[in-house]
C-alpha cells in the first residue's frame, strides 16, 4: 500500500517518478499546471504530446498519456482529463477515474513514486475542497504497488484542503 502525503509544492520540481498533468483533451498545454509543466519541462513535453494525439486521438476520460519528463526531475508526465464540473453529471466518478487511470499509468510505467495536483480545481470549475476529497479518497483506496503518492498543492489554501481530505480518511 503506498504512502500517501499531502504538500505544499511546485509539482515541476518534485523528484519523484512520474507527475500528473491535469490536461486537456487535446493535450494542450496553454494554462495552469499544464502550462508550468510544459514550461519547465521543455519543447519535448509539447512535442510529445501532439504525437500522442496524433497516433491516438483525444485523451478521453478514465485515459492516461504518458510522455518524457524532458528536463523535469521526474521521468514521466502521465496526462490525465479530469471533469469540466457540471450539475446533472456524474464529476465523482469522472474524476475518481481520472485519478485511478493516472496511478495505473504509474504502475505500469513501474514508478515508484508519483505526484498529483488537484486534478479539475482550477479552469475545470470543480469545487477545490470537493475534489479533494475524491482525489485523496481515491489514492487511498487504490491497491496497487506504487510506494509514494503526493497530493501536491501549489498554494496554501489548495494544499490544506488535500490534507484535510486525506486526514479525514484516516
Amino acid at each position: 500500500m503506498a504512502r500517501v502525503e499531502a504538500i505544499k509544492a511546485d509539482i515541476t520540481g518534485l523528484e519523484v517518478d512520474a507527475i500528473v498533468n491535469a490536461a486537456n483533451e487535446q493535450l494542450h498545454h496553454g494554462g495552469g499546471v499544464a502550462l508550468a509543466i510544459s514550461r519547465a519541462g521543455g519543447p519535448s513535453i509539447d512535442a510529445e504530446s501532439a504525437a500522442w494525439v496524433r497516433a491516438n486521438g483525444p485523451v478521453r476520460p478514465g485515459q492516461a498519456a504518458v510522455t518524457g519528463g524532458g528536463e523535469l526531475p521526474a521521468r514521466w508526465v502521465i496526462h490525465v482529463v479530469g471533469p469540466r464540473y457540471r450539475a446533472g453529471q456524474d464529476n465523482e466518478s469522472l474524476l475518481r477515474g481520472a485519478v485511478v487511470a493516472a496511478l495505473d499509468a504509474a504502475a505500469d510505467l513501474g514508478a515508484e513514486s508519483v505526484a498529483l495536483p488537484a486534478i479539475s480545481a482550477g479552469i475545470f470549475g470543480y469545487p477545490r475542497l470537493e475534489a479533494a476529497k475524491v482525489i485523496a479518497d481515491s489514492c487511498v483506496s487504490w491497491p496497487g504497488p506504487l510506494e509514494e503518492i503526493l497530493l501536491v498543492g501549489y498554494d496554501e489554501a489548495t494544499h490544506d484542503d488535500l490534507a484535510s481530505a486525506l486526514e479525514a480518511l484516516r
